[in-house]
């Protein structure tokens, strides 16, 4: 009895020939596919917090630059300096909205209505070493949580740039950290919160008017940006005393936040060059703030202006108040608590807390 009658010889070339046709046709839409995806471009524009020509400004658009070279110049990005596309004020809902892909953040500026940014942005007598806050992120699963809060939005958070401390600059000297209390003084985010729990009585102006509340007396301090930029900006001239460290914003996180859908559309090799070129940007710009507070010291001291120094006793004795402070800064939020354990956890194994 026959098994299976044997193929057809005719048969079996003419299927030979329709798997060699098939064969040659997939081979063909990978070889027209393979280029078209290599050759995917993608424009995004981006709204910074700097004005143009200041010094985080030019490390934005290092920020820029490097993503269209780890991309053989197929993602560019669109550089433009704070309100030249929106308001400063406006940037989340517009990224959020779709007006433009990406933005330079403050995380503590919507502090306000995401309890959980009160701590992505900074942590007033916190951590006081940069590398201490971007291990937080990279090693302690910081960069997950904080993405974990920006989803909601609409949004996703791509990186932080973490560098050091912002002074405090006053009209009268502060040798302790006792002396702010019943003073008038400029502070934001989490700093409001933790400087009015020392007596600070806490207005939050926009950076664009510090120089002149100082000048006409509003306030007595303020907080405002790093050493140089606030040579820069005239502070010198109307703040006689800088305060060293600045214990409300001892190491500072602003943030790159892109439109959700937008970056899930991106091919991994682009959502690879954005945060490889972040976290390069984060290096460099804390390595060249080092080096340039060492020179703006001295301006500021050419100027007349006498810089003070915390003594650090003061600043462990006064901490637990401001954990006090934090812990109601997350209005019983669960992320923002989750947040704020997983970052005490972390300074208590640094010796930060007991």
């Amino acid at each position: 009895m026959s098994t299976a009658d044997p193929v057809n010889p005719v048969n079996r070339r003419a299927v030979l020939t329709s798997l060699a046709a098939g064969a040659s046709g997939l081979a063909v839409s990978a070889a027209l596919a393979a280029p078209a995806l290599a050759q995917q471009t993608v424009t995004w524009r981006m709204q910074a917090l700097w004005d143009g020509g200041t010094t985080p400004q030019k490390f934005e658009e290092r920020f820029v630059k490097r993503v269209a070279e780890l991309t053989g110049g197929r993602f560019r990005i669109d550089l433009f300096a704070a309100g030249q596309i929106v308001p400063a004020a406006q940037a989340f809902d517009a990224v959020r909205g779709g007006a433009f892909e990406m933005m330079k953040t403050f995380d503590g500026y919507e502090a306000g209505k995401i309890p959980s940014f009160a701590f992505t942005s900074t942590i007033p007598f916190g951590f006081p070493e940069s590398d201490q806050y971007e291990a937080w992120f990279y090693e302690m699963g910081g960069l997950d949580m904080a993405r974990e809060a920006y989803a909601p939005a609409g949004l996703f958070y791509v990186a932080p740039t973490v560098y050091g401390q912002e002074p405090i600059h006053s009209k009268f000297p502060i040798r302790r950290i006792a002396d702010m209390a019943g003073k008038k003084g400029r502070f934001v985010g989490l700093a409001s919160s933790v400087m009015a729990a020392f007596g600070v009585s806490v207005t939050p102006l926009p950076t664009g008017e510090v120089y002149s509340a100082l000048d006409k007396g509003l306030i007595d301090l303020a907080d405002r940006g790093d050493l140089t930029a606030n040579f820069e900006a005239g502070l010198a001239e109307v703040a006689k005393y800088v305060t060293l460290p600045g214990v409300h914003q001892p190491t500072t996180a602003t943030s790159y936040v892109a439109n959700r859908a937008a970056y899930e559309k991106l091919p991994a090799e682009f959502t690879a060059a954005l945060a490889i070129a972040a976290r390069e940007v984060s290096s460099a710009l804390r390595q060249h703030i080092l080096v340039a507070d060492s020179v703006a010291i001295g301006k500021y001291k050419a100027k007349g202006v006498e810089v003070t120094t915390l003594d650090p006793a003061d600043i462990a004795a006064s901490r637990p108040k401001a954990v006090e402070a934090w812990r109601a800064a997350t209005k019983s939020d669960k992320l923002a608590a989750k947040i704020l354990d997983s970052q005490t956890a972390f300074m208590k194994q640094l010796g930060l807390l007991g």
